[in-house]
């Protein structure tokens, strides 16, 4: 790889004598890993572990994961391992019994988002921003296909996140950087890095921490990480804002064999990777946490109008028992649309809804049309979901993928009823069996667009 000459010496004094080590690393293929849903994967698979994650694995090679109808499930999430390293900081810094408000204020494509959302309890309240509308789009998709139920997709710009004080016990700002620990897998990043770039990447990222820091409750927390290595867009940056807001520097314990590598600047910790060290690419990430008491404001019943609507007596009884647990849930009601969320985060869905651009939130259940109801993908999808309630079909591997491509599938019987379809006893989606054809309801936008082999392959990441 031709490594940008300012980049090289940059990097020379850094790294010292394993600086050809990191050469020849980012001559080598990059790693491939994933992240299993723990809710819809109840086995191990027999792959070397990720060691700083619990359910994440590496892959002997890349498969085509298309042709996975487990991976559209959202079985598993394919994920950066470095990035994973987030986990590290929730388990030891954070009391994740107890319901939290977190933010990930870039969150397309979603891997962190989805990390997070497997670590924080149920009752807890996830907000994942993305400020690109088309990339908030893809978010949503990935948080509906995890199916937690508890996270709210937004596209806001982080400024408008001021409108929140105080909202958030823990922050995650994976900023948008220069991408220098992104070399190996996206050769295109070498050809767009330039000092100017570094600057431009650095000054940015101020003004993202400066608008969102207002919206962590004193006490909480800050989770900050780029793929870069540059000191300006990483250690300084951090020391910069907890100089300007009198932050502290949070230490996290490290294993020695994990190979990650702890810097000191200024009186603050970071942890960087290294591809010649670590089984993973380019990824720098400090904590820090606000300091103050907070208090909770009093207030005085529940606010006489709400933008959350809730949904009417009959609309619940008609799609209540779908959940496993319905009384967990307060269920809502926008348009024909029924979703539900935690029952314990209706106040601060309400107040999201009050003052950002809310896309996705909770679980989309159920569309209403006078007595007749249609039940919505993110609920074939959901957790929650209560299986007893359907007819339930298994479908093999082409027909799965022909469902997936939303084809036409024949299924064995008659009648008229939903069909939740299933691979390897994971939900897929919805078909609605009449007589003996069935209605293919994958969502139009989520089919997948590549034509079939001939032969197919067995893809085997999870059994």
């Amino acid at each position: 790889m031709e490594l940008p000459e300012s980049f090289k010496q940059r990097m020379e004094q850094i790294l010292g004598s394993s600086f050809k080590n990191f050469e020849a690393a980012l001559d080598q293929p990059a790693p491939i890993s994933i992240r299993l849903n723990s809710s819809k994967i109840f086995t191990e698979p027999d792959l070397p572990k990720v060691p700083w994650a619990n359910n994440a694995f590496y892959l002997p090679e890349r498969p085509q994961f298309t042709l996975d109808p487990l991976f559209h499930a959202g079985s598993y999430y394919v994920q950066e391992a470095s990035s994973m390293f987030l986990e590290q900081a929730l388990k030891q810094q954070v009391d994740l019994e107890q319901p939290l408000r977190v933010l990930d204020l870039c969150g397309a494509p979603g891997g962190k988002t989805t990390h997070l959302a497997s670590l924080i309890s149920e009752d807890s309240l996830l907000v994942a921003n993305e400020v690109i509308k088309n990339r908030a789009s893809i978010l949503a998709e990935n948080v509906a296909k995890w199916g937690s139920g508890n996270v709210v997709v937004t596209n806001n710009d982080p400024r408008q996140f001021s409108r929140l004080p105080d909202f958030f016990d823990l922050m995650v700002v994976d900023a948008p950087c220069s991408g220098e620990g992104m070399f190996r897998k996206d050769p295109q990043a070498v050809n767009e890095w330039s000092e100017e770039n570094v600057k431009l990447c650095a000054q940015r990222q101020q003004r993202i921490l400066m608008d969102v820091w207002e919206a962590l409750k004193p006490g909480g927390l800050l989770v900050y990480s780029t793929c870069t290595w540059n000191e300006s867009e990483n250690e300084q940056n951090v020391a910069w804002l907890a100089e300007q807001e009198n932050a502290t520097s949070v230490k996290l314990e490290l294993k020695p064999e994990w190979g990650i590598e702890a810097s000191e600047y200024q009186g603050i910790e970071g942890y960087r990777f290294y591809p010649q060290q670590v089984k993973g690419e380019g990824f720098f990430m400090a904590v820090l946490r606000k300091t103050g008491d907070y208090e909770e404001s009093i207030k005085g019943g529940r606010k006489k109008k709400y933008k959350v609507i809730i949904a009417g007596k009959k609309e619940q009884a008609l799609v209540r028992s779908w959940f496993q647990y319905p009384d967990k849930f307060e269920w809502l009601q926008w348009g024909e649309i029924i979703s539900a969320i935690p029952a314990s985060q209706f106040e601060a869905l309400d107040e999201l809804y009050q003052n950002m651009h809310v896309i996705y939130a909770g679980t989309e259940v159920a569309e209403v049309k006078g007595k007749k109801l249609k039940p919505m993908h993110p609920l074939a999808l959901s957790r929650h979901l209560n299986k007893n309630e359907f007819s339930i079909v298994d479908l093999e591997l082409e027909q799965a993928l022909k469902y997936l491509r939303k084809e036409d599938i024949a299924l064995e019987g008659g009648g008229s009823d939903w069909v939740l379809l299933q691979y390897k006893q994971v939900p897929l989606g919805w078909a609605k069996q009449i007589g003996n054809r069935i209605n293919n309801y994958y969502p139009k936008e989520w089919r997948i667009r590549m034509e079939l082999p001939t032969e197919l392959p067995e893809i085997s990441v999870v059994k």
